[in-house]
């Protein structure tokens, strides 16, 4: 019996245990910082959209700005409840789109998925031009080159996030955490304040403050309540990306959407109580934050940081798009409503294509619009109260299925509240999307209400097509059992080499017959080195006919696949092969010495016969 003995000098090695990707995955701080860069950075525009909608009422007007803001922060209170609840029911992300899918239809889902990809894109191309009109507003003799800033902008957030959600999250922590820290210590400071402290940044510029005083109606409060809610916008992005969290992802996700409601709703209604406090009036050319700022902290370095973090900020919230909107598009691939390249991933964890695409098509609206952010508004904010709206919707039909499937158990765990909650949650994003569209149709909105339905029409196209290949192949039944057929391979030539040999050689074992075939032209030069070819082949004898096609005209792919359908008409239940070789040359730009005749034989088979063609790489 023999026994194993250990050296004690040598410890027995420790088996690494397999690389997961959790490393690659967020936590509930970075995931804050890279999917709520959006909802944060919304305060430096959502409390001026209040003012400016409620100015056109006077300065009577104006004093409705804190009860606009805590309809708001109670809305933002329902929605995060409500998308706290979606992570949990849904931890495959997707957001309303999950929601929809499940509870709410196909059609349904589609418009929300829709809804959802035209906000994020547009919410790259408004944050990254309106970051790059705080840097110009700075520096005004950049403003001529904005257009390129923006692009140059957009390349850096697309490197970063390329290189993984973990790498982007930890990028933006420190400017995330600057900003929050900054508008906090603003509103603390300005608490204390009975007066603004100076109001040098708002000398000079012109009272957009109507003169006349007005009664404010149920329908200014409900435009500037709609206005406002775009400081909603982002709040979904999490529960869209639970499968980038760590394990539990749930909780993590979880912990990250209510971290995010709290800060994000401490921020809004602190900035509407100071400017109640300061009577703030809104001015052109200068920012409501930028008035704040002035006031509560004074017109020295501290204005300065507050404005710098804003503008770094506002360019980085277009993070949250690139965060949220590939997981989206991968559970559309998944889901065969998109191409499947968006399903892939890469090393650490990126849905690269996403990325990619994102990237693309923004940087599409950039040019379109010049890089002018006026451009973009109008377009901006409506997806997603329409994806707010279908979630909530959906939720209900959930909470109400969960009833019936628990009985009284359910019951008593308040399923009752819960749907309620998200009734009047839908409600309110519901009456939003209206208010927003209407209010904005004719500045561009339009082409919002166009673009839904094209985007789901082409999704569904998509769908048909992968449907339409499944049944050819067949997918999700059990197929016949595979037999063996006879098997003719051809293999295209021109001349004699190494090359030749390896053809030959990896013909000869795939199939029962090999022949090899070669193009003539009536040329004389041609027909020269037909001759050449014939008699070389001749002297070396492999074992395998060099069979000539003739052709009257210079092609070459032509010939070679009208011989294969005659073969294959003329052997019925023989499989044929044409194996193409070619040399894969060892540096890159060494293709561009090829003849691309491989591709040019390859595309004629390809579009003419039904055989199977096999290319042969020799590498030199």
């Amino acid at each position: 019996m023999s026994v194993l003995t250990i050296d004690p000098g040598e410890a027995p090695a420790a088996e690494e245990p397999p690389d997961t990707g959790e490393r690659h995955r967020l936590t509930a701080v970075t995931g804050l910082a890279a999917l709520s860069l959006d909802a944060m950075a919304s305060v430096a525009y959502g409390p001026e959209a209040i003012v400016l909608v409620l100015a056109g009422a006077g300065a009577h007007g104006l004093g409705f700005t804190l009860p606009v803001t805590l309809a708001i922060a109670g809305l933002l209170a329902v929605l995060v409840a409500s998308y706290r609840q979606v992570i949990a029911a849904f931890p495959d992300g997707g957001g309303s789109y999950a929601v929809a899918k499940t509870h709410l239809g196909a059609r349904t889902s589609l418009v929300a998925a829709a809804s959802l990809v035209l906000d994020y894109v547009l919410n790259v191309a408004v944050a990254v031009t309106a970051g790059v009109a705080a840097l110009t507003s700075a520096f005004p003799a950049m403003y001529g080159d904005r257009l390129w800033l923006c692009l140059v902008v957009l390349v850096l957030i697309t490197a970063v996030n390329l290189r993984g959600t973990v790498e982007s999250a930890r990028a933006f922590i420190v400017p995330t955490a600057v900003f929050v820290v900054s508008i906090l210590i603003l509103i603390g400071v300005g608490l204390f304040r009975s007066a603004p402290v100076s109001t040098e940044a708002a000398a000079g510029h012109a009272s957009v403050l109507s003169d006349n005083a007005t009664t404010v109606g149920a329908l200014l409060l409900l435009k500037a309540f709609a206005s406002g809610c775009s400081a909603l916008t982002g709040v979904e992005a999490i529960a869209n990306a639970v499968p980038s969290f760590r394990v539990p992802r749930v909780k993590r996700a979880q912990r990250a959407e209510v971290a995010l409601g709290a800060v994000l709703g401490v921020m809004l209604i602190g900035l509407s109580v100071l400017i109640s406090r300061f009577h703030l009036q809104p001015v052109e050319g200068v920012t409501v934050l930028a008035q704040l700022a002035d006031a509560s902290l004074g017109h020295n370095w501290a204005f300065y940081v507050i404005q710098f973090a804003t503008m770094i900020l506002l360019a980085l919230s277009a993070n949250t798009s690139f965060g949220g909107l590939p997981v989206l598009l991968k559970l559309l691939a998944r889901d065969n409503y998109l191409p499947h390249v968006f399903a892939l991933k890469a090393d650490r964890q990126v849905h690269r294509h996403g990325v990619l695409a994102l990237s693309l098509v923004s940087a599409a609206l950039l040019v379109f619009s010049g890089g002018d952010t006026n451009t973009l508004v109008p377009l901006f904010a409506i997806g997603v109260f329409v994806g707010f709206t279908i979630a909530q919707v959906g939720m209900v039909v959930h909470w109400r299925g969960e009833r019936r499937a628990g009985g009284r158990e359910k019951q008593s765990r308040g399923w009752r509240g819960k749907a309620l909650l998200n009734g009047f949650g839908g409600l309110l994003t519901g009456v939003s999307a209206v208010v927003v569209t209407a209010t904005k149709f004719e500045e561009g909105a339009w082409l919002i209400v166009i673009a839904l339905p094209l985007l789901v029409a082409a999704f569904t196209a998509v769908h048909r097509a992968y449907a339409r290949i499944g049944e050819r192949l067949g997918l999700g039944r059990i197929p016949e059992h595979p037999h063996r057929d006879r098997s003719v391979v051809i293999v295209p030539v021109s001349n004699l080499s190494r090359l030749t040999v390896e053809a030959l050689n990896a013909a000869a074992s795939l199939g029962d017959e090999v022949r090899a075939v070669t193009v003539c032209h009536p040329d004389p030069e041609d027909r020269a080195q037909l001759y050449a070819l014939e008699r070389d082949w001749a002297r070396w004898d492999p074992g395998v006919p060099l069979i000539r096609l003739t052709s009257e005209r210079r092609a070459l792919g032509r010939p070679i696949a009208a011989y294969v359908g005659e073969t294959a008409a003329a052997e019925p239940g023989t499989r044929v092969t044409v194996l193409i070789p070619e040399v894969e040359p060892d540096r890159l730009w060494q293709r561009l010495l090829q003849n691309q005749r491989g591709a040019v034989v390859a595309h004629a088979v390809r579009k003419d016969t039904d055989a199977v063609i096999c290319r042969l790489r020799f590498r030199i």
